[in-house]
């Protein structure tokens, strides 16, 4: 099934701004955003200074020099163990981080999460440096294998391969990525020595750093995409940017042999995205409502605590029982729930709220085919089971902003709320108002309302036998004016 999936990445380049995109058999499924002013920190190295420790949570505020302070927990401060000493148990005195971080505290961190929201990024100490197909932890004793290379022979291969380079006794830490399936021990060696000449400059330059500053920065997104994205499902590469292109076949060349062949520049008159159809999926991927072949839609929701995803049969009845059409529908959604999740980069509890089913069978085989559906997912995801109402709560692993986050900002005429005020409630918010105002300042000769053209043709029209009664009641006349700027929800009320 993975293996019959066709890939390509379609990158475009603005001046501003960078995209790339992952197309699976001509499906958009992943979209990545760049901005000049707004590069993810992701991986980059600091030295930072610790302001803060709080005993309570078990953890630090560190600054790294940006406008907010980094959060460090202890379990990224404490030393790896080997296998034999056992697991940490984080409840003891000698997890205790006072233990381990002071005030005024200086020390090497790298950064796991992106500041999301109001939150700091997420640090650790344990370093780590990649490349096209191995990770680099100078912190680890062993030599480890990506849990997506399933093949149990593969996977013994490559340990092998890499304690016959290492030739050592003493474990070192690497990570084999996923992309290093079926590759030569020459591939091994030369990602070896870059990682490790790449570590000595890193701690160099530590050395020459004042904390808090940048000591190593992360690949820009179109390197990065290069290093990290292309496996043997990629057919190709393309780029609407020529120099980027030359860039990348150099960069390529020497730090990702193999694929160069894949890369290819793209000279069509019309924009590389429109022509696969990804700005068209784009702007469907920033709605709420999400239709489902079938009929039936996904309703999809993003709040500070969480996720939730509604499935709706809508207007789908179906040719077989209410039951059959429920599960037909529920499959359908698990389909189109694991594509939306990457491309709008949905992260940490989502809730998915599929329709009730009755039947046992049912119920198991919509849980294995999310299962199914979620071992495509880059990113780290775990599920639980469904429950009596029909939810299945799960969690993704988030690095970055949603896509809707990284896009769109909150709305400031409902202020995230997600509706407005009728204008008939705005309306009588005036009236009251007025009436309140009349009772402070009875020398006022009359009243001026200024309000957003919806509000002044509703009251004049809607409400105008209100607005005479009120006239009359505090003989003292209204006037109506149309303030063009005003949001739907503002007014102003002068006194004339």
């Amino acid at each position: 099934m993975m293996h019959s999936i066709k890939t390509e990445i379609l990158i475009n380049i603005s001046p501003r701004e960078t995209r790339v995109a992952i197309i699976e058999n001509g499906l958009l499924q992943e979209v990545h955003v760049e901005r000049a002013n707004l590069r993810g920190i992701v991986g980059n190295v600091y030295k930072a200074k610790v302001v803060r420790v709080l005993p309570g949570m078990q953890a630090a505020f560190v600054d790294i020099g940006l406008y907010r302070a980094g959060f460090l927990h202890v379990s990224d401060v404490m030393p790896f163990r080997k296998e034999e000493e056992g697991t940490i148990d984080f409840n003891s005195s000698e997890a205790d981080v006072r233990n381990w971080l002071h005030e005024g505290q200086e020390l090497l961190v790298q950064v796991v999460k992106d500041p999301l929201g109001t939150k700091g990024a997420r640090l650790t100490t344990h370093l780590s440096v990649a490349s096209r197909y191995l990770v680099y932890m100078p912190d680890l004793h062993h030599i480890g294998v990506s849990m997506r290379l399933e093949n149990e022979q593969e996977r013994t291969r490559l340990q092998t391969l890499m304690a016959k380079i290492l030739n050592t006794q003493e474990p070192r830490g690497y990570i084999i990525r996923t992309v290093a399936e079926g590759i030569s021990d020459e591939a091994l060696a030369h990602d070896m020595v870059f990682l490790e000449k790449l570590w000595q400059s890193i701690k160099e330059k530590a050395g020459q750093v004042q904390a808090p500053g940048i000591v190593y920065e992360d690949l820009p997104l179109v390197k990065r995409s290069m290093r990290d994205m292309v496996n043997h499902t990629v057919e190709k590469v393309r780029v609407d940017s020529l120099p980027t292109y030359e860039n990348l076949l150099e960069f390529v060349k020497e730090f990702v042999p193999g694929v160069a062949e894949k890369l290819e520049f793209f000279a069509g008159e019309m924009p590389i995205f429109e022509m696969y159809g990804v700005e068209s999926e784009l702007q469907k991927a920033l709605k709420r409502k999400v239709p489902l072949k079938s009929g039936g839609y996904l309703v999809i929701d993003q709040t500070e605590a969480m996720t939730t995803i509604d499935v709706n049969t809508g207007a789908y009845v179906g040719n077989l029982n209410l039951e059959e059409t429920i599960f037909k529908t529920n499959l359908e959604a698990v389909q189109v729930i694991g594509r939306q999740l990457r491309l709008r980069n949905l992260g940490g509890i989502i809730i998915l709220d599929f329709i009730d089913m009755t039947e046992e069978d049912h119920k198991q085989q919509l849980l294995s085919a999310l299962e199914k559906v979620l071992a495509r997912d880059h990113a780290k995801t775990s599920i639980s089971s469904l429950s009596e109402l029909g939810l299945v709560q799960m969690t993704r692993k988030r690095t970055q902003e949603s896509l809707a986050q990284q896009l769109c900002e909150i709305c400031p005429e409902c202020e995230g709320r997600g509706s407005v005020k009728t204008a008939q409630t705005i309306s009588y918010e005036i009236f009251r108002e007025i009436v309140r105002e009349s009772k402070f300042y009875d020398t006022a000769q009359g009243f001026l309302i200024l309000a957003s053209d919806a509000i002044i043709d509703w009251m004049m029209d809607e409400e105008s036998q209100a607005l005479g009664e009120l006239e009359t009641s505090l003989g003292r006349p209204i006037r109506l004016k149309v303030e063009p700027s005003y949001i739907r929800e503002q007014y102003d009320i002068v006194l004339i």
